[in-house]
């Protein structure tokens, strides 16, 4: 439909309320934002910040490198260093690249591991779906959330996930407190044998793992409260996938803890696609081989506009403190009308 809030404001003298309140993105970045914004839309209202930035320095900017390999040396080198000067984790950084990822990490990740860190390809395929794909899947967060119950001796936050998780799955209402109070014994006894049957991760025995927490939980069950499982063998494709990540996780992994946190990717940087990376938040994100040029996204018609600012939403949802373009080579956009400025990193 074109246009539907003019017609619902001609049809019934509505009144537009513009959603101007950005409560993720520091003020810079939100500043940015207003610039680029009105640039791929004259009418764009210039949006507000509601958070604190916890950054010195730059939001955003942009690394213009001369080689690759000085590219991912610097990259690691300043990973490394926030993570040491704000107390960072790994996963509070996120890699983004528009395809080919493969084709980074084999650059990327030599200079990672001189750095101490370790970087994860999530656009990697895992059987038949991708990673980044599989860590957002229903079944794949519901079956760490009961792994994590599982094979943990201090539990009591995820017990009450579970149990939440559980009532839903099995229909049982606040009302119904004799039903809830036989779930909740079930849930322990599902614990008591979970931990028992597999004391320590086995990757000979992810098959089992995996079928012992759905048949707890009941497939039809999981089915039923996720429309995406309704029809055709996606559910199917998910769980193969995440029996084969949990296999791989357990491969050499002495403690549960180390081996969820592998399937998690905790302790990984992740890199992953522009396109798949929407809907998550992390606190830098870096645009890796950027191709960008928004001399052309401003002067392009609007379908092409909207098409090639894709990246640049992507990027400015997600990161609600520090924002980077990497580029190497002859790749100089012009981000003055931003106010980003342009680093020569060597």
């Amino acid at each position: 439909m074109e246009d539907p809030f003019g017609a619902y404001e001609a049809d019934f003298g509505a009144v537009r309320t513009p959603l101007v309140n950005n409560y993720r993105s520091s003020p810079a970045l939100v500043k940015i934002q207003g610039v680029l914004a009105r640039a791929l839309d004259d009418k764009a209202v210039p949006p507000k910040s509601k958070s604190t930035g916890s950054i010195s320095g730059d939001s955003c900017a942009i690394w213009d490198f001369t080689t690759p390999a000085a590219e991912a040396k610097a990259l690691a080198w300043f990973v490394a260093s926030e993570m040491a000067a704000y107390k960072l984790k790994p996963r509070d950084f996120a890699l983004l690249v528009r395809m080919r990822a493969a084709d980074f990490v084999k650059v990327l990740e030599p200079a990672f591991a001189a750095k101490g860190l370790s970087l994860r390809n999530e656009a990697a395929m895992v059987g038949e779906v991708e990673l980044q794909v599989l860590l957002a899947e229903d079944f794949s967060q519901l079956l760490t959330v009961f792994l994590r119950l599982a094979t943990m001796e201090q539990a009591g936050p995820r017990w009450t996930a579970c149990i939440d998780e559980l009532c839903f799955l099995w229909g049982l209402t606040e009302e119904n407190t004799a039903e809830q109070a036989r779930a909740a014994r079930e849930l322990d006894l599902f614990t008591v044998q979970f931990r028992a049957a597999y004391p320590m991760p086995a990757a000979d025995k992810a098959d089992a793992m995996v079928k012992f927490v759905i048949d707890f939980v009941g497939r039809q069950n999981i089915v039923s409260a996720s429309p995406a499982y309704h029809n055709g063998d996606w559910l199917d494709q998910v769980i193969d996938a995440a029996t084969r990540h949990l296999q791989a996780s357990c491969s050499g992994a002495k403690y549960w803890t180390e081996a969820l946190n592998r399937y998690e990717g905790l302790d990984s940087v992740p890199l992953m696609t522009v396109h798949k990376s929407k809907g998550l938040e992390y606190h830098t994100i870096i645009f890796v081989g950027s191709r960008i040029r928004l001399c052309s996204i401003f002067k392009a018609r609007p379908t092409k506009r909207r098409q090639a600012s894709s990246s640049l939403s992507v990027g400015r949802v997600s990161a609600p403190f520090l924002l980077i373009y990497l580029l190497c080579g002859p790749r100089r956009p012009q981000y003055d009308r931003a106010g980003v400025k342009t680093f020569q990193k060597g």
